[in-house]
């Protein structure tokens, strides 16, 4: 009744010890079990969280897809390829589950420990094979992982598209294979294959899970990628629309020029250049930059191109120019700002009349070495409403060259625009003559950003060769300022017509400058300069203090005037008039008889 003797109890309580004491090592063991077990979830979590600031470092597509590859290795898999769908490195969308088979995808990215680095992998960039009994297909038509955590036998043959490969697997030692589709936003981008050899544990569901997740995290990242890559290529092909497909011949000038996009999509959209060829044999060049970026900045640049180049082909004055191109700017409704250079060359002078709204300076090179920022008066950037603009005269002997550039070719994140501007006529001094042209210098390793690494800013380049005009004959002569003016002029063109023999033009030119001239004493108080180019066309050209440009006018059967203008039209290619600062300058372009195969006839009807 009293629950036994003492000696009973003392002995169960010391059974009940033993079997405490035999228990305390299974405990202790479920503990370290559990404990390690936390500290490996928290250490993938960790690992997982890693990957977010190493994958995706860049927008780039490529990049993106070797950090997935370079990230799981050593400690996921001993070995890591990335392939990626066509149509995804085009920018389009991947594919969506129940399509008729496997996409096709090229090679991206591989990664491997050093013992495992002649497994023959797919070429990166190439067409990846994959025989429809890969393991990689049912990855790629079923959208779901594969593991193969102990390869053994036909294993290899599934893994490896050839048996060549698949001997070179089994030959480094390689046990385990799991492979992962990359799925972003419901849509299959690629696939993501791992692999351990050696003495490491084979992977299992755990690990399997790990990549899932890796996988996942980094799928967003190239999806990412593949939409800024779209939307770059986009707005890059509208700037090159935008741009001139070429540069036109001009006398005694060879024109190269060149565009290069920013990496950053964000960066491109406000650069532009042109080259314009205008009567007289004279040639327009003019560099802009919007100071905005994306697809409402290569709107504005689209606009601002048109309204320059409309201005330009009138032949009026750069500083003039830039007045309009200022007024155009301001009645745009993005309210943006821009900078642009204007210049003109006039081979018979052999020089250049500029101005500048904001631009950087011009850059002079002498051929021998020599390099140094033409002087131009700086105005306010286009949009400001400040105005007016002045105009340089800037003399440029044969064989120097003019470089004109946006600000994206010098600007760096650290060195302030003297630094830069000193780089970059150092980087232009020290080529030689052969190599001054657009493309050269904007080819990397040579000025396209310090050190040849690039701009991070989109860059316009051209550079201005002055050359003997040895296929251009240009004439000018001051007329007189009384009634002999006419024929004055007649004799001067025919003489020189008949030197170049060009004699059968002669009645028909006459005729031409006559009513030029005539133009001048009734209307522009008397002529100034008579100017007669011989290139590909013959140019007339006569200029006068008079303010009113001259039109075509509808003349009746019983008047006795009017009707010169009709008859330089009749007979001429084509002819125009611009103002100057003294007056105007009208001109007459006709064809030459050789390059078209006969005479114009000349109708009085």
């Amino acid at each position: 009744m009293n629950g036994g003797s003492g000696a009973e109890r003392r002995a169960g309580r010391s059974e009940d010890s033993a079997v405490s004491e035999s228990s305390r090592p299974l405990r202790l063991r479920r503990k370290a079990v559990a404990l390690a077990e936390r500290l490996s979830t928290r250490s993938r979590l960790a690992w997982l969280n890693d990957a977010s600031t190493r994958i995706g470092t860049t927008l780039d597509l490529e990049r993106t897809a070797r950090e997935l590859a370079e990230f799981a290795v050593p400690r996921l898999a001993d070995g890591a390829a990335v392939d990626l769908l066509e149509a995804v490195l085009h920018g389009e969308e991947g594919a969506r589950t129940g399509g008729t088979g496997p996409p096709r995808t090229r090679a991206i990215a591989v990664h491997s420990i050093s013992a495992l680095a002649d497994l023959e992998p797919d070429p990166i960039g190439e067409l990846a094979v994959h025989p429809g009994a890969l393991s990689t297909d049912r990855v790629l038509g079923s959208h779901e992982s594969v593991l193969l955590s102990r390869m053994s036998g036909d294993d290899f043959r599934r893994v490896a598209p050839t048996p060549r490969r698949a001997a070179k697997l089994r030959d480094k030692g390689v046990h385990s294979y799991m492979a992962v589709p990359l799925m972003a936003r419901g849509v299959l981008l690629g696939s993501a294959d791992f692999v351990r050899s050696g003495n490491r544990p084979s992977f299992t569901r755990t690990d399997l899970a790990l990549a899932e997740q890796l996988a996942s995290k980094a799928a967003v990242f190239i999806d990412n990628a593949r939409l800024y890559g779209r939307e770059r290529e986009h707005v890059v092909s509208l700037q090159r629309s935008l741009l001139p497909r070429g540069t036109p011949e001009t006398p005694g000038l060879s024109v190269s020029a060149d565009y290069a996009p920013a990496a950053d999509a964000l960066g491109v959209g406000g650069d532009w250049y042109d080259v314009v060829a205008l009567p007289g044999g004279r040639t327009a060049l003019v560099v802009g930059d919007v100071m905005g970026h994306g697809l409402p900045a290569a709107a504005t640049m689209g606009r601002l191109r048109a309204v320059a180049r409309t201005l330009m082909t009138l032949d009026i004055a750069p500083e003039r120019v830039l007045a309009r191109l200022d007024l155009a700017t301001r009645d745009l409704e993005d309210e943006q700002v821009a900078t642009c250079l204007c210049a003109v060359h006039d081979p018979a002078v052999g020089g250049y009349t500029m101005a500048t709204a904001g631009h950087p300076p011009p850059l002079m090179l002498d051929g021998a070495g020599g390099a140094s920022y033409v002087d131009v008066p700086v105005g306010a950037p286009l949009g400001a409403g400040v105005i007016p603009y002045d105009a340089a005269e800037l003399s440029v002997p044969a064989g120097h060259r003019l470089v004109l550039y946006t600000d994206g070719l010098i600007k760096t994140r650290t060195d302030d625009v003297d630094t830069q501007l000193g780089w970059l006529r150092e980087a232009a001094a020290g080529m030689s003559p052969r190599m001054l042209d657009a493309g050269a210098l904007m080819a990397p390793g040579q000025v396209l950003g310090p050190g040849g690494t690039g701009p991070f800013d989109e860059a316009v380049l051209m550079v201005a060769a002055s050359r003997p005009a040895a296929d251009v004959q240009l004439e000018v002569w001051d007329l007189p300022a009384d009634g002999t003016a006419a024929s004055t002029a007649r004799k001067l063109v025919t003489e020189q017509l008949v030197t170049w023999g060009l004699g059968e033009l002669a009645e028909a030119t006459e005729l031409v400058v006559s009513e030029l001239v005539g133009n001048a004493l009734r209307y522009g108080d008397s002529p100034g300069q008579l100017r007669l180019l011989h290139s590909d066309r013959l140019m007339v050209e006569v200029s006068d203090t008079g303010p009113d440009l001259p039109q075509i006018q509808h003349a009746d059967v019983s008047d006795e005037g009017g009707r010169g203008l009709q008859l330089i039209n009749m007979m001429c290619r084509r002819w125009g008039s611009c103002r100057t600062a003294a007056g105007k300058v009208v001109w007459a372009e006709q064809d030459i008889p050789a390059a078209q195969g006969a005479v114009p006839e000349v109708s009085l009807v």
